[in-house]
Formats: structure tokens, sequence, C-alpha cells
């Protein structure tokens, strides 16, 4: 399936009732975890205890 194609698909499944707003934002959120998730197939990502420890300091702080 095309990253069009999911659009389309994800767009019908949305009321009919909802706002152009609402549509952007579900498409903002999508192209934002697609980025994400190819961020880690090219091995981007954070480890998990990396974060953990970040998240850690941010709260101590």
């Amino acid at each position: 399936m095309t990253e069009k194609e999911i659009v389309l698909e994800t767009i019908r499944g949305l009321p009919d009732n909802c706002s152009l707003e609402e549509i952007a934002e579900r498409i903002e959120f999508m192209a934002a975890v697609q980025k994400g998730l190819d961020q880690l197939d090219r091995g981007e990502g954070i480890p998990h205890e990396e974060v953990k420890k970040q998240l850690a300091s941010w709260l101590t702080s």
C-alpha cells in the first residue's frame, strides 16, 4: 500500500463530520509516526535505558 493509499484509507475511516483541522492533525500524526519508524530502521533510535535516564533526570531537575 502506498503512502497516498494509507492516507486516503485513514481519511475514509474518519467521521463524516470531522473538520479539516482534524484531518490535518491525523495526517500529521501519521507522518510523525512514520518518520520515527524510518529513523529506527536506520538505527537512529535512542536505546530504552538512555531514555529512562533522561526522563529520570528531567523529573529530578
